[in-house]
């Protein structure tokens, strides 16, 4: 717990760093999010629904991964770095989840259920509760904006958080290959 409580801490100091990486991932992340879901507006069957959710897991991984790697300064007191992010954050979460589970779950955690309290109330008062956990069946395209947005607002605030979450655990030393003659 105290790393979660570091992690904290780290994030309240270097916030504006921190949200600013996350919600540029957010922000590209929205592009794929709401194109699996257009894509299948109309389809009633749970087996897409669910298909549409592994999409958005793998996409999500993807820019957890990269805030990861641009906050892995942080710490150091080093500016976010997104050359090359993608990479040194798979290398940390590598990393991480060899060295500490429990204290990488605790943080996917943690930050799942802010994401929720931030989410789901929003998204389960403009879709209904049955659309939130299926498929989409046609919303009114206010009803998707606020669902969309609420899930915006969740992802730019908890990347931040899980990613340094992550960088603590893993240790942050600098992932680059030595120059030649080192």
């Amino acid at each position: 717990m105290s790393t979660l409580g570091e992690a904290f801490s780290l994030l309240r100091r270097h916030w504006r760093a921190a949200y600013l990486v996350a919600l540029t991932a957010a922000l590209v992340n929205l592009v794929p999010d709401v194109l699996r879901q257009v894509l299948v507006w109309d389809d009633p069957r749970v087996a897409t629904a669910l298909a549409v959710d592994v999409v958005g897991f793998g996409t999500g991984l993807l820019a957890q991964l990269w805030v990861t790697g641009a906050l892995a300064g942080l710490p150091a007191g080093e500016r976010p770095d997104r050359s090359g992010a993608l990479g040194r954050g798979a290398q940390l979460a590598v990393r991480a989840v060899r060295r500490a589970p429990g204290t990488v779950l605790a943080g996917v955690v943690a930050g799942g259920a802010v994401s929720a309290l931030l989410t789901v109330p929003a998204s389960v008062a403009a879709l209904g509760f049955d659309r939130v956990l299926g498929p989409l069946q046609s919303p009114g395209a206010g009803a998707f904006t606020v669902a969309t947005v609420s899930d915006v607002v969740a992802t730019a605030v908890t990347l931040p958080f899980l990613a340094l979450v992550v960088v603590l655990v893993a240790g942050h030393s600098r992932l680059t290959t030595p120059a030649a003659g080192q």
